[in-house]
């Protein structure tokens, strides 16, 4: 048939066509001759064909960037599917910039992975630990002091950190930078929720991995560039686990830098290892998700992962063990909505969009795109 022999040369065609499609409230396979004439893309038609092969071309490729194997579909030969069904089960690593990207960003997905037996690594590169309010950080001391009650402990050491850090709280001056030790503190109350989040999920504590990375480490929001010993740890946390597929953050709009940060990083480290000839990286994909900031636009999606009712308050309840980071978060940017909620905006925004062009309305979706390095 003549759509099998059609092809879009760029994705600049399938942007044209979506934009079209949404901005006239028309699922794609509906379009017309005439509304490509009145829209400005006559060029599309005369090059292409009818509206019709090129509608059906677009909706292919937007129909096949749903799956609900993010991992790969095992035992099936799907040649438009987003990932490859061998190997399977898949190493799989997500690097999460701070302990609560993974389950915010990419939390349906996360599952997924698991439950389709797939072995999954979490790499928390940062510790996150100036998210933490004073406050929270107190009650955890306070928690503390209770146990070594309770234990019947009293060792002059841990008495003394705490009683530093209380006194340290209780005179802090607004914009002062914390003492090592209460960002250690902070640092711990962080992976501790991590850790949660994982068990939650179903991960071992084996696979959990935090890195810590010292571009972070500045006590600021301001944070310092990537480093050689970033680099280095993250090349040796990949080489440990040799990964078939890795899921970075390209949510670039991170108003404090972290994400982009963490990204370069990631990048820099896989192609530092395609160059030292490591055989395991030549089957390695590397999917980028977007966090709380910002989405995907759709022509740009190669694989979306769709998600139920029950998935989305799985996913929810997942956020919500991160309760340093409910409620009042600092450095959260203008947005004054809690991380919870614009993840479930923006997965069910992602889902509207897709039915607005005449593909299944899932509850929600979550959406990637796959990087070459």
């Amino acid at each position: 048939m003549a759509y099998r022999r059609l092809r879009l040369d760029t994705k600049n065609d399938k942007e044209a066509v979506v934009n079209m499609a949404l901005r006239l409230k028309k699922p794609v396979l509906s379009l017309t001759n005439s509304d490509y004439n009145e829209y400005g893309l006559s060029d599309l038609l005369v090059e292409k064909g009818d509206a019709y092969e090129i509608n059906l071309q677009v909706y292919y490729m937007l129909r096949d960037s749903i799956t609900g194997w993010p991992g790969g579909k095992p035992n099936a030969d799907i040649p438009a599917h987003p990932e490859r069904s061998s190997p399977y089960p898949k190493r799989v690593i997500i690097f999460s910039p701070h302990p609560d990207d993974d389950i915010i960003s990419m939390g349906g997905t996360f599952q997924r992975l698991h439950d389709q037996e797939h072995e999954v690594h979490v790499g928390y590169q940062t510790s996150g630990n100036i998210a933490v309010t004073d406050e929270f950080v107190t009650r955890h001391l306070d928690f503390a002091v209770g146990f070594e009650e309770i234990a019947g402990i009293n060792t002059s050491k841990s008495g003394k950190i705490l009683d530093n850090a209380r006194k340290f709280l209780a005179r802090k001056k607004s914009n002062q930078i914390d003492t090592p030790t209460i960002r250690s503190i902070k640092g711990l109350i962080r992976r501790g929720e991590a850790k949660a989040t994982c068990r939650y999920v179903g991960i071992p504590d084996e696979n959990i991995h935090f890195m810590n990375l010292p571009f972070y480490e500045t006590g600021m929001i301001e944070k310092k560039p990537m480093s050689e010993k970033d680099v280095k740890i993250t090349i040796e946390l990949l080489r440990t686990i040799q990964p078939q597929q890795v899921y970075c953050a390209g949510d670039f709009a991170d108003p404090h830098g972290t994400h982009i940060v963490c990204f370069e990083v990631v990048l820099e480290a896989l192609r530092r290892i395609k160059d030292a000839g490591d055989e395991w990286i030549n089957d390695c994909w590397l999917w980028l998700y977007k966090g709380a900031w910002q989405e995907w636009n759709i022509e740009e999606i190669e694989m979306a992962i769709p998600m139920s009712p029950d998935q989305v308050l799985k996913k929810r309840f997942g956020i919500f063990i991160h309760q340093s980071q409910k409620d009042m978060i600092p450095f959260q940017g203008s947005d004054s909505r809690e991380f919870w909620q614009r993840a479930e905006e923006r997965n069910a925004a992602t889902a509207n969009i897709y039915a607005d062009l005449g593909l299944t309305h899932y509850a929600a979706m979550e959406a990637f795109v796959r990087w070459h390095y």
